[in-house]
């Protein structure tokens, strides 16, 4: 085997210039530099957290030795050679690659050229200053570049001649998405904003009912020591080919899948069962950062247990680490739809006693998923912004249980239609809330339909500070306005169940339940009206069944607690039936 070994070689230098000059030599310097071959000595990716490229990028409070920079903006890398650089004789670019299998055509091998004038949207390279054998590069990164790890190498070779040599960096660059790019997807053109939903590693999740909202605080920890490598890991575990990473659409989409673990060895077990001895319970974690961390340091053994808010914390951790503005989303009265009727759907038999193995639609006192930023150009204009992410494992999709990104705009207008999932979100916020009494031939007739039963009080944290936002105005009209109902309507007919708005129902009688103060409390009796009021312009007779029960905050029914059934006479004036 022929082992050649490339020695650096203090050669006469240049003063630092804008343009690559041919290097000053006197007599016969000339010839004796030029049978010299040119090679790299060492690489400097400038990446310490004070220096220009980590500053520039907003990536300084980022752990790690390597280079973390962000797609579409432009970095600097120092070579120092064996000589000083002629670009009459010499020929040099660099060479980065990502995942198992790099390839050009994949852009998951690019080959970066030094060019005089780099373009906007290319990987392309420009000396910008030379001093002796040093030199400085400026880095182009196109906008929608591949995300990732990359190892960088610098190839030289002369431009005749044959024998090229190639040096490999002991460090790696890292390229995340980039909010602060114009030309990113996930731009967002507000600094406060970004300030919130990129760079701060704290919030608050919201929880408990719309009557009596609490709040916990929850340690996002994007930029802790590991949290990184734990949030790239998360990406080599699944099945996406490092190539689709370019795109923030298909990227939250696997995320959404692999924060859980049901069906693909994902990050956090769901439990709801109250028995967690062989974990840690959902309510005792505060932080997404333990939680990443003993699943990157077990090679991917998904962490027990999690619920709702936990999968969001974790989801808001690892987007915001890449570089996807994110937030966590609290929505009250949180209806889970598992037939795609776009409906909350309660059956009853011919005696108005619920028929169980039918009722299989809950609605949940709460439940928090995420919201994301991102331009949609797979949608028609005007879907781009927030779209919203649940890694919670409720339903499949496309054989998977994760859910999203789906357009807030496009479930607002009851555009179920458009990807991903925006049906399942729709009747989480906005689903009519029917009432299906059995026939004596079988079939079920509806008959009573409540309209704001669910998605209340859709809150996140507020910009800036630790108030609650509510942002119910993003997911869905005003309660009872033209434009909800027009929605509602237009969504049920791509549901499973289209009919359900084409026959008109009457609706003489309304029933409401009123609760007295802020609703019940640990302990203490639970005051409520049942209100019915005639809205004929007749005197009307009807059958009032009032129901109590024991329910999780999931809406899955625990036990009965009474049952009551009251024949009343209605007549014009409002009638009140306290229980």
């Amino acid at each position: 085997m022929l082992r050649i070994k490339w020695k650096c070689t203090k050669l006469p230098s240049t003063a630092p210039v804008s343009e690559v000059p041919k290097p000053k030599v006197e007599n016969g310097e000339s010839k004796e530099i030029e049978e010299i071959k040119l090679s790299v000595c060492s690489v400097d990716l400038l990446s310490s957290k004070e220096g220009q490229n980590r500053k520039e990028h907003h990536t300084d409070q980022y752990h790690g030795d390597g280079l973390i920079i962000r797609r579409g903006q432009r970095f600097n890398v120092e070579l120092e050679l064996n000589r000083a650089y002629n670009a009459d004789t010499d020929k040099l670019h660099l060479d980065l690659k990502t995942g198992p299998l790099p390839m050009v055509s994949k852009s998951t091998h690019v080959i970066i050229p030094l060019v005089q004038q780099p373009k906007d949207g290319h990987w392309e390279a420009k000396i910008i200053e030379q001093n002796g054998n040093k030199i400085k590069l400026s880095v182009n990164s196109p906008p929608k570049a591949v995300i990732g790890l990359y190892g960088l190498s610098v190839v030289t070779n002369p431009l005749k001649g044959e024998g090229s040599t190639t040096y490999n960096s002991a460090k790696n660059i890292t390229l995340l998405f980039n909010p602060w790019c114009e030309d990113d997807p996930v731009f967002l053109d507000d600094e406060e904003q970004r300030k919130e939903y990129v760079l701060n590693d704290t919030g608050r999740l919201y929880y408990g009912t719309e009557k009596q909202i609490g709040a916990r605080t929850w340690n996002f920890g994007q930029f802790h020591e590991g949290m990184l490598d734990a949030c790239l890991f998360i990406l080599e575990k699944s099945d996406m080919p490092p190539s689709g990473r370019g795109d923030p659409v298909n990227v939250v989409r696997v995320i959404s899948a692999m924060i859980n673990a049901q069906d693909d060895f994902g990050v956090l077990v769901g439990n709801w069962s109250g028995d967690y001895t062989d974990g840690v319970s959902p309510s005792a974690w505060s932080s997404s950062v333990e939680i990443l961390r003993k699943y990157h340091s077990t090679n991917g053994t998904p962490v027990s247990y999690g619920q709702c808010w936990v999968f969001s914390g974790i989801t808001t951790t690892v987007l915001r680490c890449l570089g996807i503005p994110a937030r966590s989303v609290t929505n009250f009265q949180s209806a889970h739809d598992t037939d795609v009727s776009l409906t909350t759907d309660v059956y009853f038999d011919e005696d108005l006693d619920p028929i169980d193995y039918l009722n299989s639609d809950s609605v949940w006192n709460f439940h928090v998923w995420n919201d994301c930023w991102m331009a949609r150009p797979d949608l028609p204009p005007g879907h781009g912004g927030w779209q919203a992410v649940d890694a919670t494992p409720q339903e499949t999709s496309q054989g998977t249980f994760c859910c999203g990104p789906a357009s807030v705009n496009a479930i607002r207008c009851g555009h179920v239609y458009l990807k991903h999932d925006a049906p399942f979100v729709f009747a989480e916020v906005n689903s009519d809330k029917i009432y299906w009494q059995r026939n004596r031939d079988g079939t079920f007739s509806q008959f009573h339909m409540e309209k704001k039963a669910v998605g209340h009080q859709i809150s996140t944290k507020a910009v800036g500070s630790d108030e609650r936002a509510d942002i119910t105005h993003l997911y869905k009209h005003p309660e009872g306005s033209e434009e909800e109902r027009i929605a509602v309507e237009t969504a049920s007919r791509y549901g499973s169940k289209p009919e359900v708005y084409a026959v008109p129902m009457a609706e003489d009688v309304s029933v409401e339940v009123l609760m007295e103060g802020e609703g019940p409390r640990m302990g203490a009796d639970a005051q409520l009206n049942i209100v019915v009021t005639n809205m004929s312009s007749e005197p009307r007779q009807t059958t009032l069944h009032s129901q109590a029960a024991v329910m999780y905050y999931t809406g899955v029914l625990k036990g009965i607690l009474s049952s009551h059934l009251k024949h009343l006479d209605l007549e014009l004036l409002h009638h009140r039936r306290p229980k």
